[in-house]
């Protein structure tokens, strides 16, 4: 009898991430603490000015990217409820219907649903400055981020900071 051939398990990620912005907006940045079984892997990434929301999501969207693997199944602890209120509250789908009309950070989003459809996340809120050591990790991260000397730019948020209507087209 020939050998059934297995399908591979997708793997199981746990990530964390945090948002950092000295002033608001400010130079920012932001923390990730991504975990699969005995794998960790810390990342950070500054910016010379932001804001504090856009770094929340950018560490998540970041995180994503970082997979290799499509399918896998995600849990993203965050202590953004501006991230895991979109997704949980299903504040995202309101927004995409109107084509992120008035939406903050629509360029995030937009780049956001297209890592997040490759896989099988989850969004869990955690107290910020808590006794999370995971999140107090990215913290840490990501205010070393913010505070560095090699600081990227933020093009998007630099171009239309001072557009009233930020909005993109799809």
């Amino acid at each position: 009898m020939p050998e059934e051939k297995q399908t591979p398990q997708p793997p199981v990620i746990t990530i964390y991430t945090d948002g950092s912005s000295r002033g608001n907006p400010g130079p920012g940045g932001f923390g990730i603490v991504l975990m699969s079984g005995q794998h960790r892997k810390d990342v950070a990434c500054g910016f010379r000015r932001t804001t504090n929301n856009r770094m929340e999501l950018l560490g998540v969207i970041t995180a994503l990217e970082m997979l290799k693997i499509p399918n896998s199944i995600v849990t993203i602890y965050t202590d953004s409820k501006y991230v895991a209120d979109a997704i949980n509250q299903n504040w995202l789908s309101g927004w995409i219907k109107k084509n992120f009309k008035n939406v903050k950070n629509p360029d995030l989003w937009v780049r956001f649903i297209r890592i997040y459809k490759q896989h099988k996340v989850r969004f869990v809120w955690v107290k910020g400055h808590a006794d999370n050591p995971y999140n107090n990790r990215c913290d840490q991260l990501a205010v070393a981020a913010a505070t560095g000397d090699k600081l990227l730019v933020d093009e998007y948020f630099e171009a239309t900071e001072n557009e009233n209507n930020n909005t993109l087209q799809l």
